[in-house]
């Protein structure tokens, strides 16, 4: 029954900007109806995870198919309920905002589109989740990846927005090929296309190592895992709003379920991969936040600070296969429990910053935030929603962020325990690596909301600013809710993740159970009602204080200048100056600054870029060699029949000699 449930749901979410295209271009009424049919096929495909929680797994549904050795199967298992949840979630919310967002009255031209394909998009997605066939599965994918291009290329007229968008597709379709040959490996061992568990020596050691490197590179690439995240940035930068959130909160999760699927099949894992996922996860957690440290865009930043999140997953994974390599049930429920609960946690807090930032931007007009600041006053219900995931990125209590960070955290100093050998102990070396990836994001993240919310404004268009439509706000404020009852009540959530680690692991008994032994879940839950009641006592206080004593208001203090002007603020290059020169080998900031000024200088300019090291100083130049090297081989394009013929001629002597 879920199953046939969630297949529906898929079903509605993919026709739900079909009528659209037959109505006029100004209508509302098709994207009225685009957004209905999406709800609805949210709220029947979290029907049918309501089902499974009740009922729990049942057999796989199998349908027909005329394709030759292949068959639609498609099933619900905790690991899959995992991912569908926010799949659902965040493609409702989602296309609620986008009616206030993106008004098919403003936006004539791309307006059915994005909305046909935000819908494509979401039951590309849930497909290849419940998929149990590799054939399915990359139908799925491929779903996904065709509709994330159109929908990052919404803007079709700007060339900025094809270029990201061609980068994307670029990446994923070398992804693609990537996993062609990863599922031809698996069916070359089990002799079938299902996804089924593989038999212990089913696979000769080196093609374990084989499959390994190509899911690490296909689902890696897809994750943001760097240096495998060249198409991120710029994707999410130029897409909508509402589609970033659903890009970086959901679809880059799908190559974090591909690594998780593909894991949980392959007989005994060498503890091995694990290192390498807690190296890959450590890195890419710091220098991604070292880069959106390094950014004056708001969303580029955000994106950054995804693959900052993609890394902590990525950490939790490792461990968790370095656990089920040494059989350590405790390393496994640890590790996996926080790399689930920080899916669900990143797809809450990272969808409502970038709505968040969709907000700012509806506004003012303008992604760089030097042009923004004072919007706390102008966009107060912004501001405070924008809080709460600020808060919960950083990993503090009593939001989500920390729950998930906390599991982590006590799984890597578990390594240290129980007369566990060198192999693992060095895995503790991730404990400062994590620390300080969460004291990077705390310095990016007061950065931004201080650069955007807080001083007064740098421009006229912030000063301009406004709040969002009240139709934005229900989202926003349904995901601030959201995060905030995941972090004071994660003791709710605890069976949905448990049963997503039994699914990976079946070995290891009641995670549910375990997992409450292992971590004091009520006492987090104690200690953030006990900051929540601290800080209600706090603004309290304050309350009466200024009843009795009233308030006067006036300028902010100017650091001893007798007329302060908004340019004598910290911008967000200064503000963060130091960091980005402390990562400057890996970032590389290129910065204009005047040099020789005279005794009366004139007018001068500063100003400190950071790119993408990988993409401009690597991607790209190797492709323009190829380039260039390949055009030399124009030389054999005559335009001739008889040359080609000849060419033909000459491939089959030479392929009859090497047989």
């Amino acid at each position: 029954m879920s199953e046939r449930l969630v297949l529906l749901g898929i079903g509605l979410a993919a026709v739900s900007g079909v009528p659209g295209l037959f109505l006029s271009r100004s209508a509302v009424m098709g994207q009225r109806v685009a957004a209905l049919l999406v709800a609805a096929a949210a709220l029947i495909g979290l029907a049918g995870l309501g089902v499974f929680w009740s009922v729990g797994p049942q057999e796989p549904l199998v349908l027909p198919w005329t394709m030759v050795g292949a068959e639609v199967s498609l099933a619900v298992d905790g690991l899959t309920a995992v991912f569908l949840a926010p799949t659902f979630m965040i493609s409702l919310l989602g296309s609620i905002y986008g009616l206030g967002y993106w008004k098919q009255t403003d936006h004539p031209q791309n307006g059915c589109k994005l909305r046909l394909f935000y819908g494509l998009l979401t039951a590309g997605m849930a497909l290849l989740v419940v998929a149990r066939t590799s054939v399915l599965f990359l139908c799925g994918w491929e779903i996904m990846a065709l509709s994330a291009y159109f929908l990052v290329a919404t803007e079709d007229d700007r060339p900025d927005a094809l270029e990201a968008g061609w980068l994307y597709l670029v990446a994923t379709h070398f992804s693609t090929l990537c996993l062609m040959a990863l599922f031809a490996l698996m069916h070359a061992a089990s002799g079938s296309w299902a996804l089924t568990q593989l038999q212990a020596g089913s696979l000769t050691p080196a093609l374990m190592q084989w499959v390994f490197v190509l899911a690490l590179l296909g689902f890696g690439l897809k994750a943001g895992v760097m240096p495998l995240h060249i198409w991120l940035p710029n994707a999410h930068a130029m897409a909508p709003s509402h589609v970033s959130a659903i890009v970086s909160g959901v679809l880059i999760k799908m190559g974090v379920y591909g690594l998780l699927r593909v894991t949980s099949l392959l007989p005994n894992p060498p503890t091995a991969w694990g290192v390498i996922l807690l190296v890959l996860g450590g890195t890419s957690g710091v220098l991604g936040m070292a880069f959106a440290l390094g950014q004056r865009d708001l969303k580029r930043l955000l994106a950054y600070s995804s693959i900052e999140n993609v890394g902590i997953i990525i950490m939790g994974l490792g461990l968790a296969l370095m656990g089920r390599a040494q059989g350590r049930n405790d390393l496994i429920i640890l590790g996996l429990g926080g790399c689930l609960l920080h899916v669900w946690n990143h797809s809450l807090f990272k969808s409502l910053l970038f709505l968040g930032a969709g907000s700012i931007i509806h506004a003012v007009h303008t992604r760089e935030m030097d042009r923004m600041g004072g919007l706390a006053k102008q966009m107060p219900q912004t501001a405070i929603c924008v809080l709460v995931g600020v808060a919960a990125i950083c990993g503090l209590p009593p939001l989500n962020g920390f729950v998930s960070e906390f599991l982590i955290y006590t799984g890597l100093f578990r390594t240290l325990t129980n007369g566990v050998g060198p192999s693992l102990a060095g895995a503790a070396f991730a404990v400062p690596v994590l620390a300080l990836i969460g004291a990077l994001a705390a310095a990016c993240f007061v950065r931004l909301y201080g650069i955007v919310f807080l001083g007064s404004a740098r421009s006229e268009t912030a000063r301009m600013g406004h709040e969002a439509p009240r139709v934005m706000l229900v989202s926003m404020t349904a995901l601030a809710i959201l995060c905030g009852l995941l972090g004071l009540a994660p003791v709710l959530f605890v069976p949905l993740i448990g049963a997503g680690v039994s699914a990976w692991a079946p070995g290891v008994g009641n995670a549910t159970g375990q997992l409450h032994e292992l971590v004091p879940l009520g006492w987090l839950s104690t200690m953030g009602g006990v900051l929540i009641t601290g800080m209600l006592l706090g603004g309290l206080v304050l309350w009466v204080q200024l009843r009795i004593h009233g308030s006067t208001s006036g300028a902010t203090w100017g650091c001893g200048y007798a007329a302060p002007t908004s340019r004598m603020q910290y911008t967000s290059s200064s503000f963060t100056r130091m960091l980005v020169n402390l990562f400057g080998w890996a970032l590389r900031p290129k910065t204009i600054r005047p040099r020789g000024l005279p005794l009366f200088p004139p007018p001068s300019e500063f100003r400190s870029d950071v790119g993408d090291t990988v993409l401009d100083e690597a991607v790209l130049p190797a492709f323009a060699w190829g380039a260039g090297a390949f055009s030399r081989l124009r030389v054999f394009q005559q335009g001739s029949v008889q040359a080609y013929l000849l060419y033909i001629f000459i491939a089959l002597i030479a392929l009859l000699l090497w047989r």
